[in-house]
């Protein structure tokens, strides 16, 4: 759902849910094949987004998602969050896995 909303990194992705980049990789190239995602590389950051032109049934699956997870507290959190990773990403003025290494050791001393 993070995806539909805009591209994203894969670092920015594991910033956001916490979650390894191997997992975050293999379900986003999973996601890709089954045709919802295209993904871009720049340097040795790759991109994901949504795609555009969704075959039919993709629109159906991903709206029915949409509809689904409209109030779910878990996606509500994800899109804080990221909307925190993007913040932290300004001020450090960089996107690579360190800085997203760094968001993720922030947030969870947050939560202790």
């Amino acid at each position: 759902m993070l995806l539909e909303k805009r591209e994203l990194c894969v670092c920015q992705i594991m910033g956001v849910l916490n979650m390894s980049q191997p997992l975050i990789s293999r379900n986003l190239s999973l996601l890709a094949k089954a045709g919802f995602l295209s993904g871009r590389r720049d340097g040795k950051l790759m991109f994901y987004k949504v795609k555009r032109n969704l075959n039919k049934e993709n629109m159906l699956v991903l709206s029915i998602l949409k509809e689904l997870l409209k109030d779910d507290r878990v996606l509500i959190k994800d899109f804080k969050s990221l909307k925190e990773c993007e913040e932290f990403q300004k001020r450090t003025g960089k996107c690579d896995m360190e800085t997203f290494k760094a968001f993720m050791k922030q947030n969870k001393e947050k939560e202790k």
